[in-house]
């Protein structure tokens, strides 16, 4: 795996994370009780998006270095991952 597919796959696995712990421990408008006039009551009040993206970081090195591992290792390949034999057998 070279520096750039394995920036990519380091990207990809943040963003996912990302995704995933954002809607955790979430405050809204409406749940604080405070909707300000304009918008929407499921607006977030309160976050903790720095604690967020120190948690995803986090989370993302240690499946990046599972990940990466296991490519590298050659223990999965593309050709195991070839579930219609598209990759003949001299391929």
């Amino acid at each position: 795996m070279g520096p750039t597919s394995a920036a990519v796959l380091f990207a990809v696995i943040w963003f996912l994370t990302l995704l995933c712990i954002a809607p955790m421990r979430l405050k809204t408008q409406q749940d604080m009780g405070k909707v300000t006039p304009g918008t929407q009551s499921g607006a977030p009040e309160v976050h903790h998006l720095k604690a967020k993206l120190w948690i995803t970081t986090g989370v993302s090195v240690v499946l990046f270095a599972i990940i990466a591992g296991i490519i590298v290792s050659g223990w999965i390949t593309v050709r195991d991952l070839d579930m219609f034999h598209r990759m003949g057998p001299g391929a």
